[in-house]
């Protein structure tokens, strides 16, 4: 049988129904080669990333709902004939035998014959369907306001992958300089292998994701905290302007991962494992960076499965959260310190407003010229340089110690 489909289906159902990340599903995969793993996670993304297309185009085939587990078998076979650019006869093949070594093998006739059918007739009703509604969940939609089209345009495909340099680095032949400064290569690059990655020179960081470390504007010898640090790439960012750093995470694996970026790129910060909101350093801090957890629903594009797996009381929840640990970092600070708040997320709930002792500070069109505000906040979303590939959605305030 083959390996990727069925590596596939495994990590379909982790998030489907056991309600895991993408990829701490494809953590618990078995051993197998990268490129099947790789294969396998590329597969399932698409899935994700096209599911109400998906149906919309194999119902019409269908007398009544199939089982779960042929629905994904479905899913995956019509994936393959529709965006994967997988031949036919291979698209049907493997989705017959997956059926059969799942012991579903009364519906391997059934995959067989409607898959068929979607090879023949799958590329015209897709051709008429709405894909980027179809693919939205409704709640996300009404959140997004008169930005869910070209939201949702954006997320039908895979993320660019773009790169911070340091202040000393060249960019790597190939790719593209964005206004941001950030240079962008194009999806299923092999970052490892571009020149300069050995030497330390850069780190893979969307072009959204490097804005708030910049905003924040650290200067040599300030001590600055990066608060929910991992996987560190403001990190690495501020101690590249030359700050001493703090970089503080709850979660202990997560922090060897900012040791490890820390290293490749031959930089230092001092690592704490604490609960922001419980944590009481021996000195405050001239400035601070909040990257607090969020609902990600900014990075779609990257994490397909989110709309998968959020649901709308969870913001609420997340919301209280963010509140409480912004008035836990606006006590981290020196009179006159700066704070920036961030999350990679789209939605208006996770947006607090500045908690007793802070003073909103606004950013200036000269701080970030395309991309501000009404009240001067950064607010990007994947809609935006649809030229260039886009970019993740973040939200960014500046705040002022009293």
């Amino acid at each position: 049988m083959d390996a990727t489909r069925s590596m596939a289906l495994a990590l379909l159902r982790g998030v489907l129904e056991q309600r895991r990340p993408l990829e701490e599903a494809l953590d618990r995969l078995p051993e197998a080669a990268p490129r099947d793993r790789a294969a396998a996670h590329r597969l399932a993304a698409t899935v994700l990333r096209r599911t109400g297309s998906l149906d919309a185009v194999l119902e019409p085939h269908l007398a009544k709902a199939p089982p779960p587990p042929v629905r994904l078998i479905l899913l995956i076979g019509a994936a393959q004939l529709l965006f994967l650019d997988t031949p036919a006869h291979a698209a049907v093949a493997t989705a017959v035998d997956l059926a059969r070594a799942e012991k579903l093998t009364p519906f391997a006739k059934f995959v067989n014959a409607v898959l068929r059918r979607v090879a023949d007739q799958g590329a015209a009703l897709l051709a008429e369907l709405d894909a980027p509604r179809l693919d939205t969940p409704s709640w996300l939609w009404a959140s997004w306001g008169t930005a869910a089209r070209a939201i949702a345009t954006a997320h039908q495909s895979e993320a660019p992958i773009d790169l911070t340099l340091l202040p000393s680095a060249a960019a790597p032949p190939g790719g593209v300089v964005l206004p941001t400064r950030s240079v962008r290569f194009p999806a299923g690059t092999r970052v490892a292998e571009l020149p300069g990655y050995a030497e330390g020179q850069f780190w893979v960081q969307d072009a959204a994701a490097a804005l708030p470390a910049r905003l924040l504007a650290a200067r040599p010898g300030e001590l600055v905290a990066d608060l929910c640090a991992a996987p560190g790439g403001k990190t690495v960012q501020l101690a590249a302007a030359g700050a001493r750093v703090v970089a503080v995470d709850r979660d202990s694996k997560r922090l060897v991962r900012v040791a490890e970026n820390l290293a490749r790129l031959r930089l230092s910060a001092d690592l704490v494992q604490a609960d922001v909101a419980d944590w009481h350093p021996p000195e405050k801090f001239d400035a601070v960076l909040l990257d607090a957890p969020c609902s990600a629903t900014g990075t779609i594009r990257r994490h397909p499965d989110v709309p998968h797996l959020k649901r709308p009381r969870d913001i609420a929840e997340l919301a209280g959260n963010q509140r409480a640990l912004l008035a836990a970092a606006a006590n981290l600070l020196k009179p006159g310190g700066r704070l920036i708040y961030a999350v990679c997320s789209l939605q208006p709930e996770e947006r607090p407003a500045p908690p007793g002792g802070l003073t909103i500070a606004p950013f200036t069109s000269d701080e970030s010229p395309d991309d501000l505000t009404s009240e001067g906040q950064l607010r990007t979303h994947p809609g935006m340089w649809p030229e260039l590939g886009g970019m993740d959605g973040f939200f960014a305030a500046r705040f002022l110690r009293k």
